[in-house]
């Protein structure tokens, strides 16, 4: 099949070949053609179309030309002298005829109508699907490489179209609550137009619903400037009414609660076949109303590449609306013994699916499992658990209550999750004869339908098992010239010479045999991609990455992961992301050791680890402009340096983050181990915000590496990224334990920068522990490193820690002195995290001193900053003050709700000191509400918590609360 593009670079493929369109000057005129999509037009439009006022001499004969040798090219197969096909002369004129072809734009324009009719039916969850399908064909302007098109009015047009689309998608992501998602689309069409008061609308509407309502306010500023100073007017009434929308919400008000999730599911198959009786049996188990108790769990069971993941969406697209709470997917891998996904790894992609913010959530796995049982709880939802391989993987993932139904899919029967969860088994087995031959002919087409036998003999050497059906499919309708008996008599002769003396019988050689034929028909350089692939550790890839790994730019990678989708032998996810199904990975990986060097693997092993070295360091430097880091930025693997805003930053991590978890064996398979504790070195400061199982396991595995490497530095900064996760864990003997070898080796090895970091988290601990002279022996030892150093962040931040020992100490001025100078400095370095925590501290000691408005104001600002930032513990902490100053102003009923919010963020992110802070304060503002039992309950919970963590300051506070509430 002949598959155009005109949405981007102008380019063609018979099926995973690129056909070569020639230079400039002909592809212009195949770009002309192609956009008129079938149309005739005569010689004079297109000469005044490509050449204009100056034409070449002889322009007719170059126009001749050109279509001669495109003819050459499209048509191959063409008889000479005979008329062409596909473009035949028309009048004095051409048309290009693409009845039997894909093309990009005329496939946007049908999911774009598609995704009207949805939106008419009240559907908004497809009408996005729909819509970020369309616009995923979008590589670029069209035309790009066709400069005399730039302004041709079917150019025009479907820009015009394209706009239209992204305001339709925006507005479908934001009203099923994934504005998150189009946070970065926005900001590029808000940059591009400054002056579309509906665009600028927009994206404020966006920043509104992800709670970033600070950002939302400025770009209100920025379109009221931009509007003056450009047209001198002020803003219409869609602005004004946006801005009406945020100033709704004070500042200082809780939080509101998440949002409800939308759907996360994949897309489904785009042509299906057959599955009447499973798609009956799974609406029968899981469609209908039930009087269970606990949640309902399908399970769908089958070999591999039977089809199950295919029917278990096809299922939960056509069946949503059922489950009006969202739909939630998650690929549990549980078939990769090297990447199967932990029930706590799988537990954070649901909660986050929910809604949470990674660094909301709670480290242990048991709290995980009881956060989203509450989060679920009451809601009517579909949960798809794709690839499970036990019934331990699964059970951790259940819903504790309906009405949520759970769609299971596996290559085992799990009998313990059947006997002991109640799971409703539906078996898969190979499609019947003519279910497959009907796939075939939907795949295929007229050449399906006009050959019956063959099309038969090739589903049955496909062992009818859908995945091989369809690798096979592709690579027929990539083989126009060849007859279908022709392709099953060459997919015969390769399964003879094929080596398939394994133990997996006709089925697995059968998918073998098919990979095999497909793989050997890519052209080089998409065949040493697709090997390459086999490597990769993570179970999703970008574009960048595939360009790593085959040694190429970052636009040949794009090239080469497309041919790669249109075989069928890679799939694609959304967000620009793609995927193998396992058993390609396996075949994949399999071909890279039988085919490629040791050294060659290496180097791509290399290449791929340098990508994420130095994908890693941009990331996070971009989420978190101040933070420091660890020796100099590497070097690109690209020359093209690629800039990330910070939500593009937090995308790239959270999906990357199973890919750089299983980094280290990686690397140290392939001797990538120095780049694999760079990359987690790089990664700690986004590890810290709330991924802290993750964090445990790099840094861990980091450690080890450092030390057979013999890298001394490295060692020690890993010890010290330990004790920070341990610290805020609770964990407070294990995180000294790490501080202090951390210490002894940067002394030994002289880094006063690496003594300073660790010498403040020593006396963070010693002040929680209540040793305040040692914490502030500490904090002035770090801060006279720091200044040493010239880290002028670290300065700030030791100051602000000297005040806190002050405010331990009784020493309040002291205390305002030391945050008021870090303060200064943080806003001069424009660090607002900086900013944010000092004015929390300084609200917290003025409430201290009884200056209850100076505090209101310092808090105030700390908490819109917070907010800003997305920091949920510093918003957390913040509200726990304003509920205090509450309490002791003469609102006690209103401090108790501030101080509510904030113990139940403390509890979702498993903030083990901030809970027993806030129960005290809920101690205290209840004791005055004259609620005594509930006082006396928050202090006895707040010292058992100060207890178990070691936290002497609480301790003593719960102790005290305690004996004044009588207990």
């Amino acid at each position: 099949m002949l598959v155009v593009q005109v949405l981007g670079r102008t380019a063609a493929w018979r099926g995973t070949r690129e056909i070569g369109l020639g230079p400039a000057g002909r592809r212009a005129v195949f770009a002309l053609l192609a956009l008129h999509a079938g149309q005739p037009l005569a010689r004079h439009e297109m000469i005044d179309s490509l050449w204009g006022e100056a034409p070449p001499v002889g322009v007719v004969n170059v126009l001749h030309t050109h279509v001669k040798h495109l003819r050459r090219q499209l048509e191959p197969d063409r008889p000479p002298r005979s008329p062409s096909a596909v473009l035949p002369s028309v009048g004095d004129g051409y048309a290009l005829r693409l009845a039997d072809a894909t093309v990009d734009f005329q496939r946007f324009r049908d999911l774009t109508a598609a995704a009207r009719d949805a939106a008419a039916r009240g559907d908004p969850h497809r009408t996005a699907d729909l819509l970020g399908s369309a616009l995923a064909l979008w590589q670029g302007r069209p035309a790009a490489d066709v400069a005399p098109l730039a302004t041709h009015p079917r150019v025009l047009r479907l820009v015009n179209e394209q706009r239209d689309a992204v305001s339709r998608y925006a507005d479908a992501m934001i009203d099923t609550h994934r504005a998150s998602d189009v946070l970065g689309l926005l900001a590029e069409e808000a940059a591009a137009h400054p002056l579309d008061e509906e665009v600028q609308a927009r994206l404020i509407r966006a920043y509104a619903a992800v709670g970033q309502r600070s950002r939302a306010l400025a770009t209100y500023e920025t379109a009221r400037r931009h509007l003056a100073e450009e047209l001198g007017v002020d803003p219409g009434p869609i602005l004004v009414q946006a801005r009406r929308g945020l100033l709704r919400n004070a500042p200082t008000r809780p939080a509101a609660p998440a949002a409800r999730p939308g759907s996360q599911l994949p897309p489904e198959p785009t042509v299906f076949a057959g599955r009447s009786t499973e798609i009956a049996e799974l609406d029968r188990v899981l469609a209908a109303d039930s009087d269970e108790p606990a949640a309902v769990v399908g399970l769908i069971c089958g070999t591999a590449g039977v089809g199950k993941t295919a029917l278990a969406l096809r299922w939960a697209h056509r069946r949503r609306d059922r489950f009006p709470d969202g739909q939630l997917f998650v690929d549990l891998r549980g078939y990769d013994p090297e990447r199967t996904l932990s029930p706590a790894a799988a537990l954070r992609r649901l909660l986050a699916g929910l809604g949470a913010n990674g660094a909301d959530l709670p480290a242990d796995v048991d709290d995980l499992i009881a956060r989203y049982r509450a989060e679920t709880s009451d809601r009517r939802m579909l949960i798809v658990l794709d690839n499970a391989g036990s019934a331990e993987q699964v059970r951790p993932l259940l819903p504790g209550t309906a009405p949520s139904r759970v769609l299971v899919t596996s290559r085992d029967s799990l009998a313990g999750l059947v006997a002991l969860n109640g799971a409703h088994r539906v078996a898969v087995d190979p499609m019947p004869a003519t279910d497959a031959e009907l796939l075939l002919r939907r795949l295929i087409g007229l050449r399906a339908e006009h050959d019956p036998v063959s099309t038969g003999a090739l589903a049955e050497q496909c062992a009818r098992l859908p995945l091989a059906l369809r690798v096979a499919a592709e690579f027929a309708s990539a083989s126009p010239g060849l007859t279908l008996a022709d392709l099953v008599a060459e997919l015969a002769d390769r399964r003879r010479r094929l080596d398939v003396l394994d133990s997996g019988g006709d089925v697995r050689a059968a998918v073998r045999t098919v990979f095999s034929w497909s793989y050997h028909h890519l052209d080089p350089d998409a065949a040493r991609a697709f090997r390459r692939l086999g490597l990769h550790p993570g179970q999703s890839f970008d574009a960048a990455a595939v360009a790593a790994l085959a040694g190429v730019g970052r636009a040949d990678g794009v090239r080469l992961v497309n041919t790669l989708v249109r075989a069928n032998l890679a799939h694609r996810l959304r967000h620009g992301r793609y995927g193998l199904h396992d058993l390609l990975q396996a075949y994949a990986a399999e071909l890279a050791q039988r085919i490629d060097s040791e050294a060659t693997l290496r180097a791509a092993a290399e290449r791929l680890l340098s990508y994420y070295v130095t994908g890693s360091w941009q990331a996070v430097r971009a989420l978190y402009p101040t933070w420091r880091g660890y020796g100099q930025r590497p070097p690109s693997p690209d020359p093209a340096e690629v800039s990330l805003d910070a939500a593009d930053a937090r995308r790239w991590l959270d999906a990357e983050l199973p890919a750089l978890a299983g980094l280290g064996p990686f690397a140290e398979r392939h001797g990538g181990s120095e780049q694999a504790v760079r990359i987690a070195l790089n990664l700690h400061r986004y590890l810290e915000g709330g991924h802290y199982t993750e964090a445990l396991a790099i840094q861990t595995t980091a450690l080890q590496l450092a030390r057979r490497c013999g890298d001394v530095s490295a060692q020690a900064h890993t010890l010290t990224n330990l004790g920070v996760i341990h610290r805020l864990l609770g964990r407070y003997a294990r995180a000294v334990e790490y501080h202090r070898r951390a210490l002894a080796l940067h002394r030994a090895t002289g880094d006063r920068s690496g003594q300073a970091r660790t010498l403040s988290n020593l006396g963070i601990l010693a002040e929680r522990q209540g040793d305040y002279p040692g914490a502030g022996r500490f904090h002035n030892e770090a801060l006279c490193a720091f200044r040493d150093v010239g880290d002028r962040f670290g300065e700030a931040a030791a100051l602000a820690n000297v005040g806190n020992v002050h405010i331990h100490q009784g020493h309040p001025a002291a205390a305002i002195a030391g945050f008021t100078a870090a303060l200064a400095l943080f806003r001069e370095l424009d660090d607002r995290v900086g900013q944010a925590i000092a004015l929390s501290n300084l609200g917290d000691v003025h409430i201290g001193t009884g200056a209850h408005p100076t505090a209101a104001g310092h808090l105030d600002e700390a908490l819109a900053l917070f907010r800003e930032l997305d920091h949920r513990g510093g918003e957390a902490t913040v509200l726990a003050n304003l509920g205090l100053l509450r309490a002791r102003t003469g609102d006690p009923v209103g401090g108790i709700e501030y101080l509510e919010t904030a113990l139940a963020t403390f509890r979702s992110t498993g903030h083990r000191y901030g809970q027993a802070s806030v129960h005290n304060g809920l101690g205290e503002a209840n004791r005055v509400a004259g609620r005594p039992d509930e006082s006396l309950a928050h202090y006895r919970e707040a010292l058992a918590v100060a207890t178990d963590t070691g936290d002497h300051d609480e301790r003593v506070r719960a102790e005290n609360g305690i004996a004044a509430a009588g207990g």
